[in-house]
């Protein structure tokens, strides 16, 4: 027997827990905060070893991306991601949790078929948007520099 669409809204309710944003927002600030402050401190660290701004940054970020796949893998970003809710979803790490898990829960199912087509099932339309976006802010940055 299918319910209605007012019965589904009523036992979805029952269902569904309220969220206790004054809880969720601070939480998910103070993690993604501390993502940012582990990144610059990564920033800050590699410059400390004499290596240049422009390069320091883009260490950190393959080390942000390698520490959030590597938590990812041991089941420990998903914890934090409990907790921390968007705060996880800085956009470097919350990218690489995607893809990761999208590369662990499709392994059974071949290197071929399973990883290679679906790691990028979610983080997909992020890369192809993200580049759409780019190419159209490349295009009206060199119409504006024509004038």
């Amino acid at each position: 027997m299918k319910p209605t669409a007012k019965e589904y809204d009523k036992l979805n309710q029952q269902a569904s827990k309220n969220t206790k944003s004054y809880i969720t927002i601070p939480k998910a600030f103070v993690i993604g905060g501390l993502i940012c402050m582990l990144g610059q401190a990564f920033i800050d660290l590699y410059q400390h070893f004499g290596v240049e701004k422009s390069v320091a940054s883009t260490l950190c970020s393959v080390t942000l991306v390698f520490l959030a796949s590597l938590l990812t893998g041991l089941n420990v970003y998903n914890k934090i991601a409990k907790h921390g809710g968007a705060g996880t979803l800085v956009p470097i790490t919350g990218f690489s949790n995607a893809v990761t898990c999208s590369a662990m829960e499709f392994k059974s199912e071949g290197l071929i078929l399973g990883l290679g087509a679906k790691i990028f099932t979610i983080a997909g339309p992020v890369i192809v948007y993200g580049l759409a976006a780019s190419a159209l802010y490349g295009l009206i940055l060199c119409i504006i520099r024509l004038f």
